[in-house]
């Protein structure tokens, strides 16, 4: 009886890990999609187009220069982790979001307490149209009050002001979107 009981634990366990561990589909635009989206795109928001799928160097200082670099575009940072199971579900949702709104919003990544090899690998699996700042001791997330929780993402507004964040995974791209649309555009 207690081999039964344990044998249906572990059934039970391997099913539970497999709807947890489900892999997400990449939802990554076609390069034509995203040449057609960005095209004509702003100078600052188009450097961020140039360094697509890049992984940064530079910590903090890098970081706020370039959301100082930023000012007069809202910015939607997404913190995220290769071995973080909620990131890699929402990922395609910020794959889609990224080429939607990135003529008007900047996305950055924030990627941290990661190894760069996984890391890469990642985002080889999840390409987005904006680059990511390594941040492997969290100095850059706790500049931006953003260490706890992972993924997480930070809204800031046109003046370089925090305005929203975002504990936990998106459920959909369509809550993500309507995220975008109220704290980084200001509509409903």
């Amino acid at each position: 009886m207690g081999y039964r009981a344990a044998a249906l634990a572990l059934a039970v366990i391997a099913l539970a890990s497999a709807g947890c561990g489900a892999s997400a589909q990449n939802q990554a635009p076609s390069t034509q999609a995203v040449q057609a989206s960005f095209k004509d795109s702003p100078p600052r928001l188009a450097s961020l187009h140039q360094q697509a799928n890049q992984l940064l160097p530079g910590g903090t200082g890098a970081f706020s220069a370039r959301l100082a670099e930023l000012r007069g575009y809202p910015v939607v940072v997404n913190k995220w982790a290769s071995w973080c199971g909620p990131c890699q579900s929402e990922f395609p949702a910020f794959q889609k979001a990224g080429v939607t709104y990135g003529r008007r919003v900047a996305f950055i990544g924030l990627n941290g307490k990661d190894q760069n090899g996984s890391a890469a690998a990642f985002l080889r699996r999840f390409p987005v149209t904006y680059p990511s700042y390594v941040d492997p001791g969290e100095s850059i997330a706790r500049s931006i009050q953003a260490a706890t929780f992972y993924p997480l993402t930070i809204y800031f507004d046109r003046n370089g002001k925090q305005v929203f964040d975002h504990a936990g995974p998106y459920a959909s791209a369509s809550a993500l979107e309507r995220d975008i649309r109220r704290y980084a555009l200001g509509t409903q």
